[in-house]
């Protein structure tokens, strides 16, 4: 027999081998894989603390009526976006945001000042009122939602921008403790973000297609968890029966004496079955001596 053929030999000898170890504990196989799949799905589920993302799109479009120029002008932008990736992420525009998700308010109409009437003195001495005064008037603010106090170094680890190429629209995704607070991060750097792009590079060519709507939950992902944890169980018991079985030094065939230790078999001893009613004393053993010594 060649080297390759034991070899062969020898791994379908294993392979036969598993297989027995896998169906004899089949039962201690399935109660590892449900019960770590349970533990893992319980501390996926209560234990650990659940994040919710949510995104906005905006569009980076600069208008052109020249069909030739507006071609040119959307290579730029396209260009253009991963320069706002990195600008929209930056420590500006998320200080911004951060001053706004502390208070978040927009302003509705601005404040305007009092002025005087304006009159005009006429050829015979009197007075015509050209322009009635105007009494002072304070801004006007509407307030967009709760307040949280959340830092720009904060924000910097929650939000996060994708880009897909060749294209002009880029995603602004925000991760927090709520749904809510998600939704309020991203909207909150996206406004920032669209306000001060003009005054960094002197552009106006960026649009928010899409505010952010409540985030949905991304972590922890309950079911792939659960599979893992399953998976885990599976090589766990695998492990444990198969390191269990190396380590068993019974020997189970003829052929380990014979072919491994270089043994020869001189005889079997027959499998004996004593009946039911059978009984060892000192007494059976007497009567059993003297009755061989007589015949």
């Amino acid at each position: 027999m060649s080297a390759e053929q034991q070899s062969n030999e020898e791994v379908t000898i294993d392979l036969r081998r598993l297989f027995v170890l896998i169906k004899k504990h089949v039962i201690s196989i399935l109660i590892w894989m449900i019960g770590l799949g349970l533990i893992a799905y319980g501390v996926s589920e209560y234990l650990l603390v659940p994040k919710y993302t949510a995104s906005t799109q905006l569009l980076v479009n600069r208008k052109s009526s020249d069909a030739g120029q507006a071609y040119a002008n959307q290579q730029a932008d396209v260009n253009a976006v991963t320069t706002y990736k990195d600008i929209i992420t930056s420590r500006v525009i998320l200080k911004g945001a951060s001053k706004y998700l502390a208070n978040p308010v927009t302003l509705v109409k601005k404040a305007t000042p009092a002025k005087k009437a304006v009159y005009r003195t006429n050829d015979d001495g009197t007075r015509t009122l050209v322009k009635k005064a105007v009494k002072a008037q304070a801004a006007v603010y509407k307030r967009d939602g709760k307040s949280y106090s959340i830092s720009a170094s904060e924000l910097a680890q929650a939000v996060s921008v994708t880009t897909t190429t060749s294209s002009q629209v880029f995603t602004l995704s925000a991760t927090a403790e709520t749904p809510a607070k998600a939704q309020a991060i991203a909207n909150a750097v996206a406004k920032e973000f669209k306000e001060q792009i003009p005054k960094i590079m002197d552009v106006n060519n960026v649009t928010i297609v899409a505010e952010a709507s409540k985030g949905t939950k991304s972590y922890p992902r309950v079911k792939m968890i659960t599979i893992i944890g399953a998976l885990a169980g599976l090589v766990i018991s695998l492990l444990i029966i198969i390191i269990r079985d190396l380590s068993d030094t019974t020997v189970r065939e003829e052929s380990f004496m014979s072919e491994e230790l270089g043994l020869v078999n001189l005889g079997e001893v027959a499998s004996i079955t004593m009946p039911k009613d059978w009984t060892f004393t000192a007494k059976s053993a007497e009567k059993r001596s003297n009755s061989r010594r007589r015949v």
